[in-house]
């Protein structure tokens, strides 16, 4: 099987104790990792063969190709 090459997301965190959480693809999907970022913190998140979604808790601006969006929380 052929790997994935999926895309890039960039999350900053505007604040403290924002969490990123890689969630897994197939049947049942689960959480596999979970990152926490204080203010100003930048993560470089791509999706692959085992992350197919990205959840964000907490003030942060996410950048995509597709553009930039920022949470309401």
């Amino acid at each position: 099987m052929e790997p994935t090459h999926g895309e890039y997301i960039v999350v900053k965190a505007k604040d403290q104790g924002v969490q990123v959480i890689g969630l897994t693809r197939g049947h049942d999907t689960k959480f596999h990792h979970t990152e926490k970022l204080d203010k100003n913190e930048i993560l470089i998140c791509q999706f692959t063969d085992h992350t197919s979604a990205i959840k964000i808790r907490g003030k942060a601006v996410v950048m995509t190709k597709y553009g930039t969006m920022e949470t309401d929380q």
